[in-house]
Parts: structure tokens; C-alpha cells; sequence
């Protein structure tokens, strides 16, 4: 008999330490990836896509609108840019007296542009996109584990109280508050992170499933679909040790994504088939090397 509670001791002390061990790493992933989806400044354009004071002199002094999308032409010239305005025209943006790489959008809280600007969330005060997506999804999972964590939990307490196993008091009152939290939010995330995942899986961002992007053949919702296993990359990275860690890994750079066809890949604007460089230059290109190149990666603390 006393064998037999020395045993029944250490399997409680064995389960409590498990249970603290997996509460707290599940505790310690929803912390980080909270603190880096908030943190993480939204990725903006590069200088390269600002006009110069000389352009912005020329095109604030016309007034033809004509001319002002011609110059608008002219100086994109040299930029990867696939996406169009609704009308047709360069996607410029007047607060930030920039031309927009693709899948880029103002924010008006934040008042600047973002790259690949997925949403603004008020959960995390923050600009989603391409800087922090990853984080924010990261973010998503962990709070449904943790969520699923501490209903699983508290459940038994329930089941107990239910039955009258356990007597009433203030103790009743905590776990039927936990149990109804932890299962509304985990119902409310399920939904938001379902969202997401199916959004990665599309290659798409919230505001292109709300508005397909305009490409030289018109509206494309598929036009960076290049396929689940590469869509899913995009996000998370080639090195698949750290997709479950809130550290930058996307690829490329914001600026550029791969088509979904050849035909889209050949920018109309690069007349003398001319690819546009980091380092400002311009490097000969075929349209097969347009469409897989990885583009530049910049590291995000």
C-alpha cells in the first residue's frame, strides 16, 4: 500500500511537471510571436521607387493628365513592375510620392506604404505584410494551441463540477470563465487562421481576395499563384527548421514576386528587355530568368 501511493505520487508529480513543461512553451511561442507581429516595423519601398525631386517637379507641374501617366511610364521604366491601377495607369501613390511595387498598398493609420500589405490589424496595432506575415500567421496558430491547451484542461474540472464531484465555490466560477474564454477565442481564431492558410495556399493577401490585382491583361486573382509548395515557401522560407520560430525567413525582398505565366512575367514597361537591379543598373534578361529570379533578400530584425 505505501508503495503504491509512493507511485501514485510520482505519476502526479510526472504529470504536473509535463503539464507546466507544455504550458509554458506553449505560453513562451505565443509571447514571441506576439511581440514580433507587433514590433516588426512594416517593410516600405526602397528609394529606388521614390521619384527624384527633378521627376516630382516635372510631374507635379503638369497638369495634362495625359502626360503626367506618361511620365509616370517613363520613370517605371526600369522597375519589376507587373501591376496596374484599375485604369490601366502606374500605381502611384500621391502621399508618399512613390510609384507602388506590386502587392504594395498605403496604409492610411500607418500613412506610408507597405510591402505586400496584407491588412492593418487593431489585435496587434500593427501593419501586416511582408515584413511580419509569417509572425502574424506564427501568432495565429500558437494562440489556438495555447487556447486548445487550457480547455483541454480545465475540462475535467468542468465534467466534475457538473456532476457534483467537487463542491461549489469560487473555484467553480474560474474554471467555467476559462473553459468559455478558451473555447470562444480558439472558435473565433479557427476561423481567422483557416482564412490565412487558405490565402497562402492562393498566394493571395486579404486585400487581393478582396480586389484581384490588374495586370497588362486585365484582373488576375491567380497571378502569383505559382503553386502550393512555392506560395508556401514564399512565406515561411527553404529552411523549413525555422518555420515554426518568429524569425524572418520570407524570401525575397517585397519588391518582386514571381508570375504565375510567362506571358505576365515580361513587364511591357522594360522595352529594351531590361531587368531592374538593387544596385541601380540595368542586367540583360530572359523571360525564364525573370520568373525565377529569387530577388534580393534583406534581413529584417
Amino acid at each position: 500500500m505505501p508503495a503504491l501511493i509512493v507511485m501514485t505520487k510520482c505519476d502526479l508529480g510526472s504529470f504536473a511537471a509535463a503539464y507546466l513543461l507544455v504550458f509554458h512553451i506553449c505560453f513562451v511561442m505565443f509571447c514571441w510571436t506576439y511581440w514580433k507581429a507587433i514590433f516588426t516595423p512594416a517593410a516600405t519601398p526602397s528609394k529606388k521607387f521614390h521619384l527624384s525631386y527633378r521627376d516630382k517637379e516635372r510631374y507635379e507641374m503638369e497638369e495634362r493628365p495625359d502626360v503626367q501617366k506618361q511620365i509616370l511610364i517613363d520613370i517605371a521604366v526600369k522597375l519589376p513592375i507587373f501591376t496596374r491601377a484599375q485604369s490601366g495607369a502606374i500605381r502611384f501613390c500621391d502621399h508618399c510620392q512613390l510609384i507602388k511595387p506590386d502587392r504594395c498598398h498605403h496604409c492610411s493609420v500607418c500613412e506610408t506604404c507597405v510591402l505586400k500589405m496584407d491588412h492593418h490589424c487593431p489585435w496587434v496595432n500593427n501593419c501586416v505584410g511582408f515584413s511580419n506575415y509569417k509572425f502574424f500567421l506564427l501568432f495565429l496558430s500558437y494562440s489556438m494551441l495555447y487556447c486548445v491547451f487550457i480547455a483541454s484542461t480545465v475540462f475535467q474540472y468542468f465534467l466534475k463540477f457538473w456532476v457534483g464531484e467537487l463542491p461549489n465555490g469560487h473555484a467553480k466560477f474560474h474554471v467555467l470563465f476559462l473553459l468559455f474564454v478558451a473555447v470562444m477565442f480558439f472558435v473565433s481564431l479557427m476561423f481567422l487562421f483557416g482564412y490565412h492558410c487558405w490565402l497562402v495556399a492562393k498566394n493571395r493577401s486579404t486585400l487581393e481576395a478582396f480586389s484581384a490585382p490588374v495586370f497588362q491583361n486585365g484582373p488576375d486573382r491567380n497571378g502569383f499563384n505559382v503553386g502550393f509548395r512555392k506560395n508556401l515557401l514564399q512565406v515561411f522560407g527553404d529552411d523549413k527548421k525555422l518555420w515554426f520560430f518568429p524569425i524572418f525567413t520570407s524570401q525575397g525582398d517585397g519588391h518582386y514576386f514571381p508570375l504565375r505565366t510567362l506571358s505576365e512575367c515580361r513587364n511591357p514597361l522594360l522595352a529594351s528587355d531590361r531587368r531592374w537591379g538593387e544596385d541601380g543598373s540595368d542586367e540583360d534578361s530572359t523571360d525564364g530568368e525573370v520568373e525565377n529570379d529569387p530577388s534580393v533578400r534583406v534581413n529584417i530584425e
